[in-house]
């Protein structure tokens, strides 16, 4: 993992260079800070977002049951399918880290890409009710 300050983000590829970005339901994860810090805190330690392997992270929205929810990152559109729940890497990363992210949506959320994007640290952030 490696943190990047701006990327391409396609229907068809999810996030550019990654792997896993292929079309569906978890093209894209995304993280807040406010989740992650809230984990860490219960948790008393601190750990690098990257150390979640979520793709995005962002700041300021409230992710908690967001499903069916569209979320825009600049020109970039997203359609949010699901909540991200901790995978067994997390319990390698630490135990109460995984238990404190599967409370309250804190692990982000999975996407589909329904507009491609180019976005940069900075970009607006906005979630809308898909119409």
């Amino acid at each position: 993992m490696c943190e990047l300050d701006h990327a391409q983000v396609t229907t068809t590829s999810g996030v550019a260079n990654d792997f896993r970005g292929k079309p569906g339901a978890r093209q894209v994860t995304l993280l807040t800070r406010e989740g992650w810090q809230a984990a860490c805190e219960e948790n008393r330690a601190e750990h690098p977002w990257l150390a979640r392997r979520a793709n995005l992270y962002i700041e300021g929205i409230n992710l908690r049951e967001s499903s069916g929810k569209r979320l825009t990152i600049g020109q970039l559109q997203l359609l949010i399918t699901q909540e991200t729940e901790p995978c067994s890497r997390m319990r390698e990363v630490d135990d109460a880290l995984f238990d404190a992210l599967n409370k309250e949506w804190r692990g982000g959320v999975c996407c589909r890409v329904i507009q491609d994007g180019f976005i940069t640290i900075g970009d607006p952030v906005e979630i809308t009710d898909v119409r």
